[in-house]
């Protein structure tokens, strides 16, 4: 074995390692009356080497144009369906042919979100979510495809009762039989995974005050400890997550995975959007992206290895809300760029990180780090993302 065959060896053997280090996807959201054609949106998500999106319908030019591109999707029911779709059996039966059985596999349909944070609808859509993801996996049973789409539904951070420290994270109590047992026992069975919805931006710009946004931002600083378990965290995406999979450890849902379907940064906000700026959101989403690709799991949970949507493909301009809520987009309308981040493991060779802090998982130590960060970490200021 010679020194250039080694060399490449290695150097492939650390491209494995980090490709299966975790999966970067994107949400294409379309309240805009400006965005490319969907043909064009596919050739954009695959010119940048993404392989994955979540929508948040079942529209039949997006699904039409995704086939044959091999590019896997999660596709939507929204929360507006969940009534019909956990009363009528039927009803979920004819939605999932419509508009999954007639584009699957050709479009690699590999995930449905029943409704998106249900909690925070404010049409009280919560009790109907447990039955109706339960009918539409048993109209997956009946095309025989239950064993190749999941079946899961997006979860708000605002489902927590607490989440500092994130070793003492908690479902809200009043959730937790009537929806949380129910529906993890569902994930459970059919070998799904919980939905998350993690903003780090909201926990910032509630509390710049107290959170550093170094830490806020995956870059270099001395970390915060968790006086639960004694363990250190460089961010806050990760102290989010953690304070997730706590809230399952104490329902005693160790095995159920996580993905994480929404997280990202504004590049353009309010006056009182504090945080909110270009130079902000390339620093959380390029080093988010570095972090999932090449850090694996998280400090309670170091074999976790995530996938993680962005949020979002475009600005999208008919959103209501704060500035902010129509500038999250990777990418302007004509498919430029908003700021320059690399994707995928091959363009994290080129990048220049943005001062990203160690990349290790969680370490025991003694005492506790200045500088803690208050008891909102997980944004409980939620705003609604799509209908």
């Amino acid at each position: 074995m010679g020194p250039s065959f080694l060399r490449c060896f290695l150097l492939l053997l650390c491209v494995v390692t980090f490709a299966d280090a975790g999966s970067i996807g994107v949400n294409y959201g379309r309240i805009a009356n400006n965005l490319p054609s969907a043909v064009k949106v596919v050739n954009l998500v695959k010119s940048q080497g993404l392989d994955r999106v979540k929508v948040y319908d079942t529209d039949p030019a997006v699904l039409k144009a995704l086939s044959g591109s091999g590019v896997k999707v999660t596709v939507d029911l929204p929360n507006g369906l969940l009534y019909s779709a956990a009363k009528y059996p039927a009803f979920a039966r004819s939605w999932v042919q419509k508009n999954v059985v007639a584009y699957h596999p050709s479009t690699q349909i590999e995930a449905i979100a029943v409704g998106n944070e249900v909690f925070v609808d404010p049409h009280n859509t919560t009790k109907f979510l447990i039955p109706a993801m339960k009918n539409i996996h048993q109209a997956l049973v009946k095309f025989n495809l239950h064993s190749t789409i999941k079946v899961s539904s997006p979860i708000a951070l605002s489902a927590l009762q607490s989440s500092y420290p994130s070793s003492a994270g908690s479902f809200r109590p009043e959730l937790i039989e009537p929806v949380f047992k129910p529906m993890l026992d569902f994930l459970r069975q059919t070998g799904s995974y919980l939905m998350v919805n993690a903003y780090p931006f909201f926990a910032y710009e509630s509390n710049s005050d107290v959170i550093s946004l170094d830490y806020a931002l995956f870059r270099e600083n001395p970390g915060v400890v968790d006086s639960g378990n004694g363990l250190r965290y460089h961010n806050l995406f990760d102290a989010q997550i953690d304070a997730v999979f706590a809230a399952l450890s104490t329902l005693k849902y160790d095995d159920v995975k996580m993905v994480v379907t929404e997280t990202g940064w504004p590049s353009k906000g309010d006056e009182n959007e504090v945080g909110a700026s270009v130079e902000n959101a390339a620093a959380y989403n390029g080093n988010l992206i570095r972090r999932i690709l090449t850090g694996g799991g998280t400090p309670l949970r170091p074999q976790a290895d995530l996938t993680v949507y962005l949020f979002a493909l475009f600005n999208e301009n008919e959103k209501d809300g704060p500035t902010s809520e129509r500038n999250y987009g990777l990418f302007y309308p004509d498919q430029q760029k908003v700021y320059d981040i690399p994707f995928t493991v091959e363009g994290l060779k080129n990048y220049k990180a943005h001062n990203q802090p160690p990349l290790t998982g969680g370490q025991q130590v003694a005492a506790p780090v200045r500088g803690g960060v208050s008891k909102s970490t997980t944004g409980e200021h939620v705003v609604r993302r799509e209908p």
